[in-house]
């Protein structure tokens, strides 16, 4: 359902992985009697009324129905969990003094933490 990596996409503006996350939440939000009538019908048939867009604005996850807002909510919870740091921490080396002693690729590295920390945490302002 989610791919290989396992992982969905999150843009500052969009879900670059709409279909994936989409899937993703109503088969877990399923109830047992839903999830086996969506595999006896070997999934859903294409809905043409759905947009064609493969992103999701990031504004569109507030309109998500509660289980699945939770689900989600949790799930960047358990991958800010996974990093070493709290988007405090990452500020914090951000300071010149301290930023300037790191070398070219630490501070590449910390970059794009920071970006992703901060991408993460807006998702989760918007899902509460």
């Amino acid at each position: 359902m989610v791919g290989e990596e396992g992982a969905f996409v999150l843009g500052w503006d969009e879900v670059l992985t709409e279909e994936e996350l989409s899937v993703t939440l109503k088969v877990l939000c399923m109830s047992e009697e839903e999830f086996k009538e969506y595999k006896e019908q070997d999934g859903w048939e294409d809905d043409s009324e759905e947009e064609e867009s493969s992103t999701l604005p990031n504004a569109a996850l507030t309109r998500l129905k509660p289980p699945c807002k939770k689900l989600l909510y949790d799930s960047v919870l358990l991958t800010l969990e996974s990093y070493g740091s709290d988007l405090k921490a990452e500020q914090d080396l951000l300071k010149k003094e301290v930023y300037e002693k790191l070398s070219h690729r630490e501070q590449q590295a910390l970059h794009v933490r920071y970006g992703q920390k901060r991408i993460l945490h807006q998702v989760l302002e918007l899902l509460q």
